[in-house]
């Protein structure tokens, strides 16, 4: 039987399974990403890039391609939907922290098939699409992974295996390691459309939260589309919450005539919050949604499967390249990971989906009132922009050893 050797084979061709190839091909590591699809999935769920991950994307070399996809979102707004109340956050305002003082609204399919096609003809990456990891055996020198392809089934040898491969990751199943958290009872549905739904709204934000008692939604921006994401009752059966009727309903809530609305995309998905008990398994590294799930409200998730990616690439250099010590290292990146993923991440995302849910009427909740006071305090504001953009939970990585 023929063994493919590498150095890091990566299962998982989304954002953060692309990133962290793309950057270890970049620095002469030799890598496979493997991918059970056909090509990068065109995943509607994340499409918001803060301005610490667009900083990385810089540092790849990637920026411009990136920029050039996406639509530059400087200000995000929290709204009451009953009583038209709008609270406004420039981001404009910590340019001094960074060159990117905005969030950038673009789908993430279009980061991760921008990487995968870069590794098609590169030296130390290779993107292998129809291959699908089946099981993997580790030892003190390495670790073997069965890789099933089109035509047979691969053997794989390489140092270390991260496991990008999504929420249901069949790595971390094979670990064993425990996903402690919940699950919330409430599905999201998310829908496209190609519609001006802002020329409604007066000033509205590309990236705007409205609250609401009865229907909370978020209305997110891309270059061609509009993405609006509501939340559903438990009771509602999915034929019910991808039907035109639903369609028109959620719609109606926005513009005049919800009925004329073309959709583009229809998702329905169950939403966690969620964090593995470890993080390193050996020679086995869990990153992104493989390693911790959280509600989508203020764009942390994918972004924050970037971060793990990037802290832990950097080890990885200092291990494969430098060679400094394995088990110090990695203990590490699972010690300020999982603390930033427990610490930070599922708290704050939890807030924000409770910050969604107003009180019966047009009067304000508590969040509301929270939001107002934050805004109208140039210093809480900024630390609340520094937060929200994800800087303090890098500096707090920082601060683990």
């Amino acid at each position: 039987m023929t063994v493919v050797r590498t150095r890091v084979l990566i299962a998982g061709a989304g954002p953060v399974g692309a990133v962290a190839a793309y950057r270890l091909a970049q620095m002469g590591i030799d890598c496979m990403v493997v991918e059970p699809n056909g090509s990068c999935p065109e995943d509607m769920r994340a499409s918001t890039f803060h301005a610490p991950t667009l900083e990385m994307m810089d540092d790849l070399g990637i920026i411009d391609e990136l920029l050039a996809d996406g639509l530059k979102a400087p200000v995000y707004q929290y709204r009451n939907r009953r009583s038209g109340n709008v609270i406004s956050i420039d981001l404009t305002d910590i340019s001094d922290v960074t060159k990117h003082p905005y969030r950038l609204q673009c789908e993430q399919y279009k980061l991760a098939r921008m990487l995968t096609n870069k590794l098609e003809n590169h030296d130390h990456g290779k993107a292998l699409f129809r291959h699908r990891l089946l099981s993997f055996e580790q030892d003190a020198e390495g670790v073997t992974a069965y890789v099933e392809t089109p035509f047979e089934i691969m053997t794989v040898r390489c140092d270390y295996l991260i496991a990008a491969d999504g929420a249901s990751s069949t790595v971390r199943k094979w670990t064993g390691i425990e996903f402690e958290g919940f699950t919330y009872p409430e599905r999201f549905l998310t829908l496209s459309t190609a519609y001006p739904v802002h020329e409604h709204y007066e000033g509205l934000a590309p990236v705007s939260y409205m609250s609401d008692a009865e229907e909370w939604c978020v209305l997110l921006r891309v270059p061609t589309l509009w993405r609006v994401l509501v939340p559903s009752r438990e009771s509602d059966s999915d034929e019910a919450l991808l039907s035109d009727a639903k369609k028109t309903a959620v719609f109606n809530g926005l513009v005049p005539d919800g009925e004329a609305i073309t959709t583009y995309h229809r998702t329905l998905y169950r939403v966690h919050q969620r964090v593995a008990k470890s993080f390193r398994h050996g020679r086995v590294l869990l990153v992104g949604d493989a390693a911790h799930l959280n509600n989508p409200l203020g764009g942390f998730g994918m972004n924050s499967g970037i971060h793990d990616a990037w802290n832990l690439t950097t080890k990885l250099r200092d291990i494969l390249l430098d060679g400094a010590s394995a088990d110090p290292l990695l203990d590490l990146y699972d010690r300020q990971r999982r603390t930033v993923a427990m610490e930070f991440v599922q708290t704050q995302t939890i807030k924000n989906k409770q910050a969604m849910e107003a009180p019966k009427g047009a009067e304000k909740s508590p969040q509301e009132v929270e939001l107002e006071r934050i805004a109208a305090d140039p210093e809480l504001r900024r630390d609340y922009m520094l937060k929200q953009a994800m800087f303090q939970s890098l500096k707090r990585e920082q601060e683990i050893q």
